[in-house]
């Protein structure tokens, strides 16, 4: 397998170059997580992924719950499918709360104020209700010292690790906050062993070619849980040396026809951030790689042919949408077509006009 080939079965499984999927939900469920703090561009990151899907069509199947946004992994935010909230809080909160022990210390945060707090909040969230953080801060103020910014959002951290709350429904531009036992349905629960193995599985389907390396980042898992996961892969599943990396796919990533390897990638898309190693996605030189303005590949990247070659930024005037771009290299004239195809989209996606410069 060649570099291009890698990129290519990356662009197939991840639902960029084509997808086999219709609805919002899917795609989430099929990437397991996607990472989410930067929400606008996380609702594009799904809508990169669909065919004629719109922002207002991602933010009603997160307004109904269809798609859920926690903290898991890493950790920060990630969209989840409510089938999948339990056992990955389940599997991944416990390495989180390890990486959030030094802070929780830091703003004396012990576990008996942590169970006030979460009794707080369990309180004023119970029958069905969708509060917004400022609102919950008010209620526990009234028995706790919320403090900074950092403490209250390290209570509300924890208490989604705990698997209390989950995301409601946004009140107007603003995020609410739900109980995930009245928000999410019963769904069947995993085994200890089970949690890890379907973790590994469907990262590897969904992003491969990809390590070992790759996925410990990705995940958060340890090293010993991640290889204890591959163990666990089904017989299907293929391990392959390439330029003396060791790299784990499923075959079965083939596209026909047309595909889209041109694109405007969000920030933060999980086309960037599910591999440790990224040489497969730009070929640089260090002048651009180590510019701190550009923070390759955490923001806003133009990829064409599945590499990055530059960065893009857009400007909302009213109907309008201003679409700045900055290339790292000369493009051919098809490339730049592609380009401008791909800037439409996105255009389309958000619902603004574009007109080509």
């Amino acid at each position: 397998m060649t570099a291009s080939e890698i990129i290519h079965a990356r662009l197939v499984n991840q639902q960029i170059a084509q997808t086999k999927f219709s609805k919002p939900e899917e795609i989430v469920t099929h990437l397991v997580a996607m990472q989410a703090q930067e929400y606008a561009m996380a609702k594009w990151a799904i809508g990169l992924r669909l065919q004629n899907f719109f922002d207002e069509d991602i933010e009603k199947a997160f307004n109904e719950g269809r798609i859920l946004r926690t903290h898991i992994m890493r950790p920060t935010w990630h969209f989840v499918s409510p089938e999948d909230i339990r056992w990955m809080i389940s599997l991944t909160a416990p390495r989180v709360n390890a990486v959030n022990a030094f802070m929780y210390r830091k703003c004396e945060l012990t576990p008996k104020i942590f169970s006030q707090c979460n009794d707080i909040i369990t309180t004023n969230l119970e029958g069905g209700k969708y509060l917004t953080r400022n609102a919950l801060k008010a209620e526990l103020e009234k028995k706790i010292e919320t403090g900074d910014g950092v403490r209250l959002s390290c209570i509300m951290m924890q208490a989604e690790l705990e698997g209390i709350i989950c995301s409601g429904p946004r009140d107007g531009k603003q995020f609410t906050y739900a109980l995930i036992e009245e928000r999410v349905a019963k769904t069947k629960t995993l085994s200890k062993e089970e949690m890890p193995a379907e973790l590994t599985k469907r990262y590897f389907k969904s992003r491969g070619p990809a390590q070992l390396e790759d996925f410990v980042m990705w995940s958060g898992l340890t090293v010993k849980d991640a290889k204890v996961g591959i163990d666990m892969l089904p017989k299907d599943f293929v391990r392959e040396e390439i330029n003396r990396k060791n790299y784990i796919y499923n075959p079965d990533s083939a596209a026909s026809g047309k595909i889209q390897s041109t694109f405007l990638m969000p920030d933060y898309d999980e086309y960037g951030m599910s591999y440790k190693d990224r040489s497969a996605i730009f070929n640089l030189p260090p002048k651009i790689l180590d510019n701190p303005k550009l923070n390759i590949p955490y923001n806003r990247m133009i990829v064409v042919d599945g590499q990055i070659v530059g960065s893009w930024k857009r400007t909302i005037k009213g109907k309008e949408m201003d679409v700045e771009l900055e290339f790292f290299k000369k493009l051919n004239k098809k490339q730049e077509h592609a380009v401008q195809i791909a800037v439409k989209k996105f255009c389309s996606f958000a619902g603004k006009n574009y007109t080509e410069k």
